[in-house]
């Protein structure tokens, strides 16, 4: 499935909010809050490594059309 970078950055930027606003919070985290918070992150870290294989596809098909 292929996702439009700027879908893939709005749902990177959705992440992050919840999680400043869940880190923000004057209680401690409880186990399940930890483990969402986690899931998180590993989730902005993946959107980030597709966001970076679009771009360097992008930059590769740029570079072959010059060549032709």
């Amino acid at each position: 499935m292929i996702t439009s970078p700027t879908a893939i950055k709005n749902e990177i930027l959705e992440l992050i909010e919840v999680q400043i606003k869940i880190f923000g919070q004057h209680a401690p985290l409880t186990s399940s809050e930890l483990k969402d918070c986690r899931r998180r992150a590993e989730r902005i870290k993946l959107l980030g490594q597709e966001l970076d294989q679009i771009g360097a596809r992008n930059i590769f098909g740029r570079q072959l059309q010059k060549a032709h």
